[in-house]
């Protein structure tokens, strides 16, 4: 495993889309934690969710790093499999 994440040039947003999880707000469901793509915007829940929705965007876009919404702002990278401090 990498000590360091490769793929930093993929942050190139802190904005999220959405006040919560995407699929979640569509379906009417709730989450634990969000998480924002830092390559699109896009916030999903966290793993710890029932839907798993952050991670299931990075399976299907590739983008790598995800931040926590809230209290904290940890970031990690999917690929690199390394916890961020990106402030």
């Amino acid at each position: 495993m990498p000590s360091q994440c490769s793929h930093l040039n993929f942050v190139v947003t802190d904005s999220p889309n959405t006040a919560g999880c995407e699929e979640c707000l569509a379906r009417g469901e709730t989450w634990v934690q969000l998480r924002i793509c830092r390559t699109c915007g896009h916030v999903g829940c966290c793993d710890d969710s029932k839907n798993k929705h952050a991670t299931k965007h990075f399976r299907d876009t590739h983008h790598p790093i995800v931040t926590t919404v809230g209290p904290g702002d940890r970031s990690w990278c999917y690929v690199d499999e390394v916890a961020l401090d990106l402030q």
